[in-house]
């Protein structure tokens, strides 16, 4: 690997001084290439997207070409403007009700209108950048709506696998039940039961031969049978009917009441944009679980997809196709599938085209049933028993209910107002209901406060308080999630009273844990972060500014022998370095051991895994466990001056760096090892204005060890460095940058990470952290050469494991 920058001549290894450019020099242009992963995932969802399709407008009573247009739009317009790489669009399932009852409404060319005009209202929300509100909206409605639609679409898909017509809504559907199993067609239900038969036993094949068959889509697997099995039985039965497409119906002026066309925009409006929010969201989670598509795929920009979804709908509707949403199943079966750009889902679209051009004859041999079967299955499958538990466990499966019902019953807009409604009066219903209980055991008193404390419970919880006798020991235990200012002013007033008359007071979580107090006059009032922030807070009554002295000495420090134990000596301030450290020693056995004894007695008995070394500078601003958001057992942490990796067999007189690397490979069997640097490195700044000669001090003999960096960064033949595609800042940030880069082929010449890389058990990380920034950045290898690329911010990243 190699990621270096030519400073000087060739002939010296320690640069001087760089010459920056006033601009980045002028990069060639590069070839359009589709990755082999782009192409497999595309023909994957394509297999996928084309039977969906096709049923999804069987079941909205469109013509069957529409799908095929929603399709291709989605995959061409909504994946190349959108803002979600992964997420592929097309006509969904949640959108079948809504779709039928226009057309049934209004007919086919006003529904195309009314697509074209959602396109547009999407637009506009896109422009005033609201794509975040929809994310507002409780999950317990979506999966809701869902639910209701996916029954709504089995009921109705039934009829057409029992060989009949459905009817217009859910509840005539289920009135004409009876008599449409007393004429059931017989070819029509075999049909559809190898359809569903071949869905779900397709990905249950065992063994070897199993994991092969299972790389073709099981939908394409069911309809494809039951083509072939109708074609070569001669089964008489209605199927696919493709008109000409040059009889193929556009977009028409709308023709009805101003105030239903409206209602329908807004509805259709609703439904594309939540639910091709909520899915970005979704492939967001599906790529982190990833870690390998994650370094080469973005997270989503919620704006632009709404963006991206209204330019869809707008095309898709004045060319007579279906409304565009994001679609979970495509979604997740183009991430499955090792999609690393939007080139996977703009291929899909093109298949699509292609198919609808020249596929004609095969597809006219696909039988209804077969489809109606497939959309069947699909509704079924959005009634999650996976989202009822989770409504559940969240006590909100009322607004699950209604939702559902609401949308069966009356329709996709009238039940979301509904479940709407129903959140706000559950919301309402747990912030005014508080339960307030006290009684006494021995010579303790427990005062226990289920649900949120607000003012409104704030006399309750006084006269509550106020039963307490003087210089009694009390438990609070608050049972809740929420505290307003009021009923904190009131708990903090009588907690400092009970105090002061001798009494004592412990107040504990949910699970009995005991939880910070209430800060009087007399506590430090410091956030949760400043134990890490150099600060000196006074037991005083309020945290004092520090002095110029205090942030000169707290910003800027450099890597180097002394640390702050031995500046606050020579300042004289060692007693009170020893009192912070008393005090955040008590409150770490106050507020953090509760929480964490019990992981940590866990890891004392089973011993330390690790799934990873992390080698990393000494320096005293970076935070493994904050960067990496990773706890006790999850990092074996190397640390020294300039994060550096001695090569094997050099004098050095220090073996600890090797032999921790020999003890994480061997013995812990770490999966993965990182070198991470950072910005304003001590060390780096140091190899930089090293004098040739001079005293051997112990820094100038371990600093020797970074010197074939130096060498690496002025050779003329290696390119730069580039962080998220800017060039370095100086030549500091050069060098950390070259650093790791370095200390990474020093990391592959130790022969026990050798050997665990032959064998495929431990792979390379190369890290920078940006300290001013709060920014982190992985390397990743390139065409032209090795990258340092943008991950995230730091509260975005998770360690491999």
């Amino acid at each position: 690997m190699s990621a270096c920058v030519p400073t000087r001549a060739a002939d010296s290894t320690r640069p001087r001084r760089i010459h920056q450019p006033h601009s980045p020099p002028p990069t060639p242009p590069r070839r359009f290439r589709i990755a082999g992963a782009d192409l497999s995932a595309s023909i994957a969802v394509f297999l996928i997207a084309l039977p969906l399709s096709l049923g999804i407008a069987l079941a909205t009573g469109a013509p069957l070409q529409s799908g095929l247009v929603a399709a291709a739009v989605g995959g061409l317009v909504a994946a190349r403007l959108g803002g979600s790489p992964l997420q592929v669009s097309g006509p969904a399932a949640g959108l079948t009700v809504v779709t039928a009852e226009l057309i049934h409404r209004y007919g086919w060319r006003t529904t195309c209108a009314i697509t074209v005009l959602a396109g547009v209202a999407q637009l506009g929300l896109g422009c005033l950048r609201v794509a975040r509100t929809a994310l507002a909206v409780s999950p317990a409605i979506v999966h809701g709506m869902l639910a209701g639609i996916g029954v709504t679409i089995a009921v109705a898909q039934l009829h057409i696998v029992l060989g009949g017509t459905p009817q217009s809504s859910v509840l005539d559907n289920l009135h004409a039940l009876p008599a449409q199993l007393a004429r059931v067609h017989p070819a029509a239900v075999s049909m559809s039961a190898l359809t569903l038969t071949l869905l779900f036993a397709w990905p249950r094949i065992p063994g070897r031969v199993g994991n092969v068959l299972r790389t073709v889509p099981a939908a394409l697997v069911a309809v494809a049978g039951a083509t072939l099995t109708a074609s070569l039985t001669g089964l008489v039965l209605p199927k696919v009917d493709l008109p000409s497409w040059s009889s193929h119906a556009l977009a028409g002026l709308p023709e009805g009441p101003v105030l239903g066309i409206a209602a329908a925009v807004l509805t259709v409006t609703l439904v594309c944009s939540v639910q091709s929010l909520l899915g970005a969201v979704a492939v967001d989670k599906l790529v982190a679980g990833r870690p390998a598509q994650q370094a080469r795929v973005g997270r989503s920009d919620l704006n632009r997809e709404l963006l991206g979804q209204g330019a869809a709908n707008v095309v898709s509707g004045a060319l007579g196709g279906l409304p565009v949403a994001g679609v979970a199943v495509r979604s997740s079966a183009n991430v499955q599938a090792g999609a690393v750009s939007r080139n996977s889902t703009m291929l899909h679209g093109v298949f699509v085209v292609v198919a609808a051009l020249l596929m004609v004859p095969i597809l006219e041999l696909i039988p209804l049933a077969s489809l109606a079967a497939l959309v069947m299955a699909v509704g079924i499958q959005m009634v999650s028993l996976h989202h009822i538990r989770t409504v559940t466990r969240h006590r909100e499966v009322l607004v699950y209910v209604v939702t559902t019902l609401g949308v069966v019953c009356l329709g996709v807009l009238e039940g979301v107002a509904l479940g709407v409604s129903m959140a706000v009066a559950v919301a309402l219903h747990r912030l005014t209901r508080t339960r307030i209980t006290h009684d006494e055991r021995g010579a303790v008193h427990h005062v226990r406060v289920r649900g949120q404390l607000t003012f409104l419970a704030v006399p309750r919880l006084s006269r509550t308080l106020h039963l307490v006798p003087q210089g009694a020991y009390v438990v609070l235990e608050l049972d809740g999630s929420f505290m307003d200012h009021a009923a904190y002013e009131s708990l903090q007033d009588w907690q400092n009273a009970h105090v002061a008359r001798g009494g004592t007071v412990d107040l504990t979580g949910r699970t009995g844990t005991r939880i910070a107090e209430p800060a009087g006059p007399s506590h430090c009032r410091c956030r949760p972060w400043t134990p890490w922030r150099n600060h000196h807070c006074e037991p005083s009554a309020g945290p004092q500014p520090a002095s110029a002295d205090d942030r000169s000495r707290g910003a800027g420090r450099a890597d180097g022998p002394e640390g702050p134990a031995g500046a606050a000596g020579r300042d004289g301030r060692s007693g009170q370095s020893g009192h912070q450290l008393a005090r955040g020693i008590s409150a770490f056995q106050r507020n953090t051991a509760p929480l964490v004894r019990g992981e940590l007695a866990r890891l004392a008995r089973e011993g330390q895994r690790p799934s990873q070394l992390f080698l990393t500078c000494a320096d005293s601003r970076l935070v493994t466990s904050m960067i990496t958001s990773s706890g006790p057992g999850d990092l074996f942490v190397v640390r020294n001056v300039g994060n550096l990796v001695p090569r094997p067999g050099e004098e050095s007189g220090d073996d600890s760096v090797a032999a921790a690397i020999e003890y994480a490979v061997d013995v812990l069997h770490v999966r993965s090892i990182t070198v991470c640097g950072h910005s304003g490195c001590g060390a780096m700044q140091a190899l930089l204005n090293a004098e040739p000669g001079g005293a051997q001090t112990p820094l100038k003999r371990w600093l020797r060890h970074g010197l074939p960096s130096l060498e690496r960064m002025a050779a003329k033949n290696r390119p730069w460095a580039r962080l998220a595609g800017r060039a370095p800042a100086d030549a500091v940030e050069q060098l950390c940058l070259t650093n790791v880069v370095q200390q990474l082929d020093h990391l592959r010449a130790h022969e026990s990470v050798a050997r665990a890389l032959r064998e495929g058990a431990l792979e390379l990380h190369g890290m920078y952290f940006h300290v001013g920034e709060a920014q982190a950045y992985l390397l990743v290898e390139r065409d032209d050469g090795e990258l340092f690329d943008h991950v995230g911010a730091a509260e975005d990243l998770r360690h491999p494991a």
